[in-house]
């Protein structure tokens, strides 16, 4: 078990790092976010293409028509996620941004054990009531101790977070569902592949106006989300989306100490409060599950 505090410690520091390169390069390096919804993917492509030659695996159930409609859903919902989240991150600062991010675990949580009593098979692991109730303790405390009296008015920005969140949660449980059909890297590869194909051609951006230094930017970013993905994904198969996602919690805790380092926003009392209450659910989560 001496993996699993790693996993949430891996996972959270990953998620804060990428987030705090993607705001980086929204904010200073003046790029469109639909552009960068290309850019990115096409990070993610070239990370992973020098790898896919030695894991690619895929299982005949992969080619059944129902479980390729649940994967060209996995490409709508991510790509109608990206565009919105990277929308939000242009205009509104990543402190500001993560009472209405930290909602993504809340979705996941929900979803997952609605379709653990829906649907068999892939969402059994997700009827855990002790580690649920955690994992939903966490999730609602962590909101609602982030929210101030501004975050009530919602503009676009926030409207477009919120439902960019929820888009994200859709994607990864109803991923769960045919994940097992893959390797990990073959899975992410393909879902990343036809969303930069899809967008490349929506889009059309000019890659040769990057800035060399964006551009490794762009490309370290984009090896901090695969290893990222691979992980979490993992931990899906290991261990159920509700267990995993509490482990991933911890990401806040990274996201307020790299924003605070690298973009200079403020850490508050609340944001130390809401990671004691985080750091808590975890180990908790973790003995519960030994």
């Amino acid at each position: 078990m001496w993996q699993i505090p790693l996993i949430g410690l891996a996972g959270g520091a990953l998620e804060g790092s990428g987030m705090v390169i993607e705001k980086k390069i929204l904010r200073k390096h003046s790029i469109n976010y639909k552009n960068y919804t290309v850019y990115g993917f096409l990070s993610l492509v070239l990370v992973m293409l020098p790898f896919i030659f030695f894991f690619w695996k895929m299982e005949p159930e992969a080619y059944q028509p129902l479980n390729i409609l649940i994967f060209l859903s996995v490409i709508l919902f991510s790509i109608l996620a990206n565009l919105l989240i990277f929308y939000s991150l242009k205009r509104e600062t990543v402190t500001e941004l993560e009472p209405i991010r930290l909602m993504q675990p809340l979705f996941t949580i929900l979803l997952a054990v609605l379709f653990s009593f829906i649907f068999d098979g892939a969402y059994a692991a997700e009827r855990n009531l002790m580690i649920v109730g955690l994992a939903l303790i966490a999730s609602i405390s962590l909101v609602a101790s982030h929210i101030k009296k501004h975050h009530l008015n919602f503009d676009k920005y926030i409207l477009a977070a919120l439902l960019g969140s929820f888009l994200f949660a859709v994607e990864l449980v109803i991923s769960r569902s045919i994940l097992h059909h893959y390797n990990s890297l073959t899975f992410y590869f393909i879902r990343a592949l036809f969303v930069f194909l899809i967008t490349l051609i929506i889009f059309r951006p000019q890659l040769e106006s990057l800035k060399t230094n964006t551009k490794w930017l762009i490309m370290a970013g984009g090896a901090i989300w695969v290893i990222y993905r691979l992980i979490l994904y993992w931990g899906y198969l290991t261990y159920g989306i509700v267990f995993t996602t509490i482990l991933f919690i911890i990401s806040p805790i990274f996201i307020y100490v790299f924003a605070r380092i690298f973009l200079n926003e403020k850490i508050t009392w609340r944001h130390i409060l809401s990671s004691i209450i985080i750091v808590a659910c975890v180990i908790a989560a973790i003995l519960l599950n030994q």
